[in-house]
């Protein structure tokens, strides 16, 4: 999945579950519970498999997605303040829900291969559920919506 649902559920979690005990962890666990929905995302891992390198094409996608990320977690959290405190446990927990697919970046951008690394690709793999580009980025943007929604309900 892309990093823009991730984070928005996460954020949303955090607009809704204050307590920043509760919504770090939850925002976390969101990240597994949205690789199940059918989605699309660039294949990376594919792409270096085969070409030794993430394309062009891909990373401008990803660079892309990462700033939409950034600029509606960021939103999210605006919408809270001056409450502080829970502007930042919105952004801890935009942060977390996308973490499991941040900590694959090195690997993919600045070709820094690790053990570690190379099973958790492998362990995200087999736990997605992707499905062609058209119904992929339409289960992502229902994702988002439904999340504004609950925010703003």
């Amino acid at each position: 999945m892309l990093e823009t649902p991730h984070v928005v559920v996460g954020a949303a979690i955090a607009f809704k579950v204050v307590n920043p005990a509760l919504a770090i962890p939850l925002a976390l666990g969101s990240h597994f519970v949205l690789e199940k929905v059918p989605h699309w995302n660039p294949h990376l891992n594919t792409e270096k498999n085969k070409l030794g390198k993430v394309s062009a094409q891909s990373t401008k996608i990803v660079i892309f997605d990462v700033i939409l990320s950034l600029i509606l977690g960021g939103s999210i959290a605006y919408m809270v303040l001056p409450n502080i405190s829970h502007a930042i446990t919105i952004l801890i927990s935009s942060f977390v829900a996308a973490l499991p697919d941040i900590v694959e970046g090195p690997y993919f951008f600045l070709d820094m291969k690790s053990k570690f690394i190379e099973r958790w690709i492998k362990f995200q793999k087999a736990i997605q559920v992707d499905t062609s580009l058209i119904p992929g980025l339409f289960t992502q943007a229902v994702t988002i919506v439904a999340a504004f929604l609950w925010i703003l309900k």
